[in-house]
This record gives structure tokens, C-alpha cells and sequence, in this order.
């Protein structure tokens, strides 16, 4: 077997510790799909308001260097979990998300070379090394965090990741403090529940299940 036999889950590793052809590779293999199905997904405002092609490669870029990484060698549903996020991360810039927290999600991320396999469900494994079940959860729960709605991604990043009292998040969100406090506490059972399929291989049920537009509300 060659070190480039087409194997999505061999690119994605390669990717993972910096290798800039495979992620080329990888790009070029997946970008027209998720350009043509981001772009019907988006809002007309979202279109409007940028040049929708550009976003999503960087956007692609983005996510596939800074992860969360993961593996499934099914290219349908490899390509439909990326589009996920990138349309996420497309209406994040055209929303004019500040640049502090793209970069502060960054300083958060796991190892590089951590990538989550998809095409089977995880075992549970009873006591393991401390350090590395505490970078594992964290690497599952930003591929749950990427997978949500808008709404509830933007909530838990702002109270969670960038630590913003509720009041303050109301002020971000042009709610008050109490609204606030309730859309995070909403958006919590829903990450539990991507988070749980994601971890039985169950990927599919973490998609959206309906074909509406992407927000891009400010």
C-alpha cells in the first residue's frame, strides 16, 4: 500500500500531523460538492453579503488544518459532515463572528495528530489515562459543538469558551440576561444528544434533518 492510496481516513491523518498535500488532496476531491451544497443551503443574505465561493474554501481550509479532525471512509457522508461545519463556519464570517474567538477556539484545539475515527462506534473503556480520555472528550465535543444549530453553537462558544456571564451574552446575543441563560441552557441537552450519536457511530442523526436555509443573522 502506497503512503497516498485514496484512503480518506489516511489523508486526514496526514492532514492532521501538517502534511499540506494530502490536504490538497483532500480538497480537491471534496470542494466542489460542499461549494454546491453549502451555497444552496445558505440564505440569500449570506449570499449576498460576500463571495460565497471564497468563504466556503477557506472555510474548507479551516476546518480540515485546525480539525476537529475526523475519519469515515464513506466519501458521501465524509462530505456531508464537512459541509455541516462548513456551512457553519461560512455564516460565522458572514455574521462577522470576531476574529479574537476564531482564534481563541484555536488556542483550545487538541494535539494535531488527534483524529476521531467514525466508522464504528467507540468502546467504553473503563479508567483510562486521565490526560488522554480528557483530550479525547474534548476533540468529540468540538465536533458535536460544530454539528449545532447556529444558535446554539454561538451560545455555548460565547458562555463556555470565551466565558461570558449571562448578561454579557445577553448584550452579545440583544437579549436579556435571563433569555440568554435559557438558550444556553437549551442548546446543553441537544450537544449531549450529538454528542451521544456521534460516539455510537450514529453520525447521520447528528445532520440537520431538514433542508431549510442556513441563518446568517447578525
Amino acid at each position: 500500500m502506497t503512503d497516498d492510496d485514496g484512503s480518506i481516513t489516511r489523508r486526514v491523518e496526514r492532514v492532521a500531523r501538517g502534511d499540506e498535500t494530502a490536504l490538497r488532496q483532500l480538497v480537491a476531491d471534496h470542494l466542489p460538492w460542499i461549494e454546491a451544497h453549502v451555497k444552496k443551503r445558505l440564505s440569500p443574505v449570506a449570499r449576498r453579503d460576500g463571495d460565497t465561493q471564497d468563504f466556503v474554501q477557506e472555510a474548507l481550509l479551516d476546518v480540515l488544518r485546525d480539525g476537529p479532525h475526523f475519519a469515515i471512509e464513506d466519501a458521501a457522508a465524509f462530505r456531508a459532515l464537512l459541509a455541516r461545519i462548513v456551512e457553519n463556519n461560512v455564516v460565522d464570517r458572514v455574521r462577522y463572528v470576531q476574529r479574537a474567538q476564531r482564534d481563541h477556539r484555536r488556542q483550545r484545539a487538541l494535539p494535531t495528530d488527534s483524529v476521531l475515527h467514525l466508522d464504528a462506534p467507540q468502546r467504553c473503556v473503563t479508567e483510562p489515562p486521565v490526560a488522554a480520555a480528557r483530550d479525547e472528550q474534548q476533540h468529540w465535543l468540538r465536533l458535536a459543538v460544530e454539528l449545532l444549530d447556529a444558535e446554539d453553537r454561538e451560545a455555548i462558544r460565547l458562555r463556555d469558551w470565551e466565558g461570558l456571564t449571562f448578561a454579557e451574552l445577553g448584550d452579545r446575543l440583544s437579549l436579556s440576561a435571563e433569555a440568554a441563560r435559557k438558550r444556553y441552557t437549551r442548546a446543553l441537552p441537544r450537544l449531549a444528544e450529538k454528542l451521544d450519536l456521534l460516539r455510537r457511530g450514529q453520525w447521520r442523526g447528528a445532520l440537520p434533518r431538514d433542508g431549510g436555509s442556513a441563518d446568517s443573522r447578525g
